[in-house]
């Protein structure tokens, strides 16, 4: 199977070639993939250079004369090295562009530290009007950036992972997708870790809801899941533990509950290892769920042989 980064190059050629507002900036990773582009539209594709702070500046100043920038690099690259020029290229100007990253968390562990961000949506998150697409597979990923380009000028994050569902399913950029339903609490699994989720609560009583679309939050969609009396939540994110914590308390502020944010821990593991390592030493591979999410809502039993 191809991965999302795979999709990403061909998805965004077709929409340079389709709407002249259109706009590609780069900071050298990713060019090989817009040679062809690049040679039809050199106007409205642009390598920086390694310069992660003029890849968001120069972004900036296209959507500010009406072009709708596509930015692309790594997302330590992408969101961290460059934030005071996403707060205020683009925030404060009030300029919109799409976002997308590639590496994210610890997709490439043989990069080491420097090319791993599992804290990309906690940091966007101390900004207003984002939006957060995080796709779990590549056809997802194909549908989140056409809905990325397509949305006016606004400011959307779209998160490329190597880490893939089996299947992808229906998405809309918008509101969770209930995938399995239970009366002994509500577990959210965002992007690529539905996989996993499902794995770890096959035959629990419990509700499992899909994201690919983290920011806004669907508060509705959750209030739906739990129903009036409330219940109990446990928040699965390919990124930063609790990271959406907070926006699921306010969207439950009014009956009771408890919320459970699991996802990439802060401690940094300095060892390369493997992709499939990381996840086990984050607690986020199917039998970790399976005894964490078990705890918290007090149902459990063994992952079921084969799951």
């Amino acid at each position: 199977m191809d991965t999302m980064r795979d999709r990403f190059a061909p998805v965004v050629t077709r929409l340079l070639d389709e709407d002249p507002r259109v706009a590609v900036v780069l900071a050298e990773i990713g060019r090989d993939g817009f040679a062809e582009a690049l040679r039809r539209h050199p106007d409205r594709v642009v390598n920086v250079g390694i310069r992660e702070q003029l890849l968001i500046g120069a972004a900036a100043g296209m959507a500010l004369t009406g072009l709708r920038p596509v930015v692309h690099t790594f997302a330590s690259f992408l969101v961290e090295r460059p934030f005071e020029q996403v707060k205020l290229d683009l925030g404060h100007q009030g300029a919109g562009a799409v976002l997308v990253s590639a590496a994210a968390s610890f997709d490439w562990p043989a990069g080491g530290y420097t090319h791993m961000a599992p804290g990309d949506v906690a940091l966007l998150d101390t900004l207003d009007g984002w939006t957060v697409h995080v796709p779990g597979h590549p056809d997802e990923a194909e549908t989140l950036l056409r809905h990325a380009v397509a949305a006016g000028d606004d400011k959307v994050y779209v998160r490329l992972s190597v880490q893939s569902n089996a299947r992808g399913l229906p998405v809309d950029g918008e509101g969770f997708r209930t995938v399995r339903e239970g009366r002994s609490g509500v577990v959210v699994a965002v992007g690529p870790v539905l996989d996993a989720v499902l794995r770890a609560t096959e035959g629990l009583d419990v509700t499992v809801l899909y994201a690919a679309t983290v920011r806004p939050f669907d508060a509705a969609g959750l209030r739906r899941a739990t129903g009036a009396a409330g219940t109990d939540v446990v928040l699965v994110e390919p990124y930063l533990a609790g990271t959406s914590t907070a926006a699921a308390n306010d969207a439950l502020a009014d009956v009771p509950h408890r919320v459970l944010g699991l996802g990439v821990g802060r401690a940094e593991l300095r060892r390369y290892g493997r992709i499939e390592e990381h996840v086990a030493a984050h607690g986020l591979d199917a039998r970790s769920l399976r005894e964490r999410v078990g705890r918290f809502l007090a149902v459990g039993g063994a992952v079921p042989a084969g799951a």
